[in-house]
């Protein structure tokens, strides 16, 4: 894959052979941004984990104590009083059985996060093929089948994400944005962390986290030590 020019002067300021320890990551991450637009800053983590087995699976939700710097549209499926409940918590969209051939038969995708009461949980269930691939579909771990609506969307809105591990048993997530001053990237960094850790399934054997990965949306990846974890 070939690089831009911005790209190489930037990747020449990071040492692969290197992990660095949070705080000069975070602020190496900084030199290295050069996009025009607001980076969105990532981390991956790879795990030892293998997650075909149920009880290695790594999945979870944390709230970011600075948020992610993103306006997050969410979409509340709910009955009754709940509709109202979620509209006035700020969800974009609310509804029930009518958005089903919305987004089956129209392609409606305007949302970022889906939340469910448990008992419109049959009705969502027919969008698994749509919403599935596309990692929308509302789990009771990640906190968005729940029937204290208000709580999910507010939490949602403050900056909660989702963490999961990919068919490689990668984590990806975004922890903020570049235009975030480093206490508060170290912040969120330090937040997302600890729920890992907590995550650490009880039947893995060998190490858990392989390496550590900060990189924005352009920039070149720079490892983080993961001694400390």
């Amino acid at each position: 894959m070939k690089h831009g020019k911005k790209y190489t002067e930037a990747a020449k300021l990071v040492d692969r052979t290197v992990q660095y320890d949070t705080p000069d990551a975070i602020a190496l991450l900084k030199k290295t941004a050069t996009a025009k637009f607001d980076e969105t800053v990532e981390v991956h983590i790879r795990t030892g984990c293998d997650g075909r087995h149920a009880e290695q699976q790594v999945r979870g939700a944390v709230v970011l104590p600075n948020g992610t710097g993103k306006t997050v549209r969410v979409l509340v499926f709910a009955k009754g009083d709940k509709l109202a409940e979620a509209e006035a918590a700020g969800a974009e969209h609310v509804g029930g059985e009518e958005l089903i051939p919305k987004i089956q038969n129209e392609g409606w995708l305007d949302f970022d996060v889906v939340v469910a009461t448990p008992d419109m949980m049959g009705v969502v269930g027919r969008l698994g093929k749509v919403l599935g691939p596309k990692g929308l579909m509302p789990n009771p771990k990640a906190g968005t089948v729940t029937m204290d609506v208000a709580k999910a969307v507010n939490d949602i809105k403050a900056g909660k994400i989702e963490y999961r591990l990919d068919k490689a048993n990668i984590i990806h997530v975004p922890v903020g944005k570049i235009s975030f001053d480093e206490a508060k990237l170290q912040e969120n960094f330090d937040a997302l962390m600890e729920a890992i850790q907590k995550a650490k399934p009880a039947s893995l054997k060998g190490q858990y986290l392989r390496s550590i990965t900060l990189t924005t949306t352009m920039g070149p990846g720079i490892k983080v030590s993961t001694a400390k974890y």
